[in-house]
């Protein structure tokens, strides 16, 4: 009884009619939500692009608007502050069939819609000679009410390597540890660097190279390891290379070093000897002529004391 009597109440509560009246409120409001987001912008091209310091990149942003979007259209370009903080920053934008340059020198300079009237459906942005401050997230918002829709793509310029510089770091002997270098002096990082042969023939043996550092090490230099060698350094956005050759110079007689070694300090042993002998010989000739010159005034002073002193006269006169 208790459970016939709730079922009752229920079937009272709402009449058959009602389900009608929520379906067709149901669908009335999500018709209105329809209408309401119905501009609909194109996820066309890559969520990143990276491009070459130099080069040019359109942005691409097409939209359809909705039956219902009957506003005034309105397109804006901006860069997406990294601080979720601050404002983005607004580049450029279309209203009322005029185009607006809102970046400073450095970002709105070469700023361009890519189709000559925007309001058709194409809203994508070129950018011309692109530099490493272009690299940015970019967001296009295409409003034309009550419809409003936007994206997002990542623009990450890079600078390509410089040529790098090859060079040999050892004396090229036979049976000795060789290094090849190679170094680009400019290109924006990651930078891979890769060593190979110009005939396109193996490494030798206890051969090992280092794609960060660019060094290939050669533990055993021999003739066959000899040649010329090419190294290629790259990033995301392009390429050089550098040419060196690589001899293979015999090493020196080692016994002839060591004879050479001794006959030099052997002679550099005589030359000390014959200086020091010669500065005494010197020295004692020099004592020897004091003590004469010495004695010959004391002979002097006597023999005036004997004769006296004559006026004008010298004592070698006398004698």
């Amino acid at each position: 009884m208790i459970r016939k009597t709730n079922t009752a109440l229920r079937s009272d509560s709402f009449p058959p009619w009602s389900s009608v009246y929520l379906l067709f409120t149901a669908s009335l409001l999500s018709t209105e939500l329809k209408c309401a987001g119905g501009m609909l912008v194109a996820s066309t091209g890559p969520q990143t692009i990276q491009k070459a310091q130099g080069e040019s990149v359109t942005l691409g942003c097409s939209y359809t608007p909705s039956p219902s979007d009957t506003g005034e259209l309105d397109i804006e370009w901006s860069v997406v502050s990294p601080d979720t903080t601050q404002k983005d920053h607004m580049l450029m934008s279309f209203t009322s069939g005029t185009t607006y340059i809102h970046g400073d020198n450095t970002l709105g300079k070469g700023l361009s819609f890519a189709a000559p009237d925007p309001s058709m459906g194409d809203a994508s942005m070129s950018i011309a000679l692109l530099s490493t401050a272009h690299s940015a997230t970019y967001q296009c918002k295409v409003k034309k009410s009550p419809g409003v829709d936007a994206r997002k793509v990542s623009l990450v310029v890079m600078a390509r390597p410089s040529v790098p510089k090859c060079w040999v770091e050892g004396g090229e002997l036979i049976g000795e540890v060789v290094s090849l270098h190679c170094q680009s002096a400019e290109g924006s990082t990651p930078l891979q660097y890769r060593w190979g042969r110009e005939n396109a023939g193996p490494f030798p043996a206890a051969t090992t190279q280092d794609s960060v550092t660019g060094e290939l090490r050669i533990r055993n230099h021999s003739h066959s390891s000899a040649g010329f060698y090419l190294c290629e350094v790259n990033n995301a956005v392009g390429a050089e290379r550098c040419r060196i050759n690589l001899r293979a110079n015999k090493p020196p007689n080692r016994a002839a070093v060591i004879v050479g070694s001794i006959v030099g300090s052997l002679l550099l042993i005589f030359m000390l000897v014959v200086f020091i002998g010669l500065l005494y010989w010197k020295l004692s000739g020099r004592r020897d002529s004091e003590k004469e010159f010495s004695n010959d005034i004391r002979y002097c002073a006597a023999l005036r004391r004997q004769q006296g002193t004559v006026r004008g006269v010298g004592c070698l006169t006398v004698t």
